[in-house]
């Protein structure tokens, strides 16, 4: 089995962001020469998290709208307490997820029609990591 490491770096200038990353998935998977596998897109922080669904403004505002509703920022966590201000962002995190693992048929991301990669940022403004791990068959 071979695998392939690779690192996206992010540093959103909002707080709160979503980053398409599919095409950037899609190269490194080409880079890697994995034929059949999979690959493994994990965000690296415990405000951030990586998800699939469809690339449709609407659809993303809503995504967040709704995350907004379940973790409303301001709202007086305990975790503040400590002196921090990002309690949202760690709930948030825990509803989106922080990986998915997508399989490689052919050399390609299998993914459905309409699905695609998102980098979910939810305490943004400093450097955060994206480990992307090709694992497979060349």
């Amino acid at each position: 089995m071979h695998t392939h490491t690779e690192y996206l770096i992010f540093n959103t200038k909002n707080r709160y962001d979503t980053v398409h990353i599919t095409p950037e998935i899609k190269q490194i998977v080409e880079e890697s020469g994995v034929k059949e596998g999979m690959a493994l897109v994990s965000a690296m922080h415990i405000t951030a998290g990586v998800y699939v669904n469809d690339l449709e403004s609407g659809l993303i505002e809503d995504i967040h709208e709704w995350l907004e509703k379940l973790a409303p920022s301001g709202a007086p966590y305990r975790h503040h307490r400590t002196g921090e201000d990002n309690a949202d962002a760690h709930l948030k995190r825990l509803l989106i997820g922080h990986q998915v693992i997508i399989p490689i048929t052919d050399g390609e991301l299998d993914l459905g029609p309409w699905e695609q990669i998102f980098y979910a940022e939810f305490d943004g403004r400093r450097k955060k990591r994206v480990i992307v791990k090709v694992m497979g068959e060349k």
